[in-house]
């Protein structure tokens, strides 16, 4: 099969890719795993260093004359706030004879509704004593304070119900006057008016009687809303567990510290924009992946598959660079240190056949301001590159990382493969990459992954034609071969061979 110059697609790209933002939050770990840890440290610490002040616990019983089956809690919820009123806490502190100010007082305790008609008070101190003292005087200025009230309220009652029975007794006196003066008269006329008058005084003595019984029991108060309203826990001391206390706090650190590290990985995912799927990859470099490896040292059982993996890929390239007319480099981005040993290596096989220079053109002469060790092959500077024998196999290695001479990089190889550490470059740099090189003619022959994410079940293969990097690559073909008549060549398929690193299945 071979892949032939196609039209440019439109690809509908989503605004938010989900599956790329779990991989970079994934490959963010030590960021969050860190914050959470850091979350359950200083959780605990809190919890160690600061531990909570003595505490008593009371309830109290509270009677509502308005209580309904159906109420939400708009009673209890009421006294609540009643409680942190400094009326109450001035009578609590007059109990204790604290010279402390009503509003710092109140920072000390709070309430909460347990139903209804129970309502638990918690008071702080600076011993158990103290807590237990601040509690009870709460609890007695609160219970004093409801009776009060209904007793006011009562009272209130009875003072109304007293002033219409005196209205109505100033009415009677004056019905009693008519009827004084009616009985004296005569005629048939007056005996119906004297009838009337008659039951309008009955009526009059009825309700003044009734307004009288009812005034005297609003004076009493309700007795069984008064009795109701008591404390039904004596004040006590929580006990406080310190390990209980640390556990809790820590827990509460580490919830935290990790929805910290989601929100900071996934926005700085977001921002960053650096792809980490090799399908982002290949599609923002122009050119397949054809091998991957890890970035760190693997586990001991798995140092026998990466040494496998890195001898494929050595061999790979061996056969690429033996087979290629032109010189070839390997250019890194993020992954320097893993490049010079890939080219060390390569070197190496390379040697077999003939005299291999290694061509330095990193960033701080990582390679030839090294050691060397017997059977090594040879090291040059950059500046060598083009000072080398005609019986010698130049083997470039250079960056591709910001602050790059693009223009130096033919002098390391006409051909290169790409080795990229995964989600270190943006797709802005990725493309500037890949721009710079097709724009110096240098082709790509291939992208070796470094780092990549273990559970990536993306394509790295390039299937829809050249890409738009690849636009400097197929000029030089054509004009060799006298193609100056408009004639183009057709761009020899790349085979993506994957080299992995887990037990993923080979795609």
């Amino acid at each position: 099969m071979t892949t032939s110059t196609t039209s440019e697609s439109t690809v509908a790209v989503p605004l938010l890719d989900l599956h790329t933002l779990v991989v970079a939050v994934r490959r963010r770990r030590r960021l969050w795993s860190a914050l959470a840890l850091i979350g359950l440290l200083i959780g605990s610490a809190v919890a160690i260093l600061k531990p909570a002040p003595p505490s008593a616990v009371t309830k109290v019983l509270v009677a509502h004359a308005q209580d309904q089956p159906t109420d939400p809690g708009t009673l209890i919820r009421t006294d609540v706030a009643l409680l942190h009123t400094t009326r109450i806490a001035n009578a609590a502190l007059k109990a204790l004879k604290s010279p402390e100010k009503p509003e710092t007082f109140m920072r000390d305790y709070s309430g909460a509704g347990l139903t209804n008609n129970l309502l638990q008070i918690t008071a702080t101190g600076a011993s158990d004593a103290e807590a237990e003292a601040r509690a009870k005087a709460l609890a007695d200025a609160f219970v004093a304070d409801h009776v009060r009230r209904i007793q006011e309220s009562s009272n209130a009652e009875a003072k109304a119900l007293l002033t219409q029975r005196d209205r109505l007794r100033d009415e009677l006196a004056q019905v009693n006057k008519a009827i004084g003066e009616g009985s004296t008269a005569s005629g048939g006329q007056t005996a119906a008016d004297l009838e009337t008058l008659f039951a309008r005084r009955a009526d009059l003595t009825s309700k003044i009687t009734d307004f009288g019984e009812r005034a005297a029991e609003a004076s009493i108060g309700t007795p069984q809303l008064i009795a109701g309203t008591q404390i039904v826990d004596a004040p006590h001391a929580v006990r406080q567990s310190l390990p209980k206390a640390a556990v809790t706090d820590g827990a509460i650190g580490l919830v935290l510290g990790l929805v910290l590290g989601l929100a900071v990985a996934s926005v700085g995912a977001v921002v960053a924009d650096r792809p980490v799927l090799r399908r982002e990859i290949a599609a923002n470099l122009g050119a397949s992946v054809i091998a991957e490896l890890p970035h760190r040292s693997p586990r001991v059982w798995r140092r026998r598959r990466n040494q496998a993996a890195r001898e494929r890929l050595t061999g790979s390239l061996a056969r690429t660079v033996r087979g290629s007319t032109e010189p070839v480099s390997l250019l890194e981005l993020g992954c320097a240190r893993g490049t010079s040993v890939i080219a060390l290596d390569l070197a190496r096989v390379l040697a077999s056949q003939g005299p291999v220079v290694v061509i330095d053109g990193l960033p701080g002469s990582q390679l030839s301001g090294r050691r060397s060790k017997p059977g090594d092959p040879t090291v040059a500077s950059g500046e060598r590159a083009g000072a080398r024998s005609p019986q010698e196999r130049a083997l470039g290695v250079g960056s591709v990382a910001p602050g790059t001479a693009w223009t130096d990089l033919r002098y390391l190889g006409t051909q290169t493969v790409l080795v990229v550490r995964a989600g270190h470059g943006s797709a802005a740099w990725l493309h500037t990459v890949a721009r710079q090189l097709a724009d110096q003619r240098i082709t790509v022959i291939g992208v070796v992954l470094i780092d990549p994410d273990p559970r990536d079940r993306t394509d790295g293969t390039l299937w829809d034609g050249l890409h738009t990097a690849l636009r400097g690559q197929n000029d030089r073909p054509a004009r060799q071969n006298g193609a100056g008549r408009g004639q183009r060549t057709e761009r020899q398929p790349m085979w993506a061979a994957r080299v992995p690193d887990s037990e993923q299945e080979v795609r």
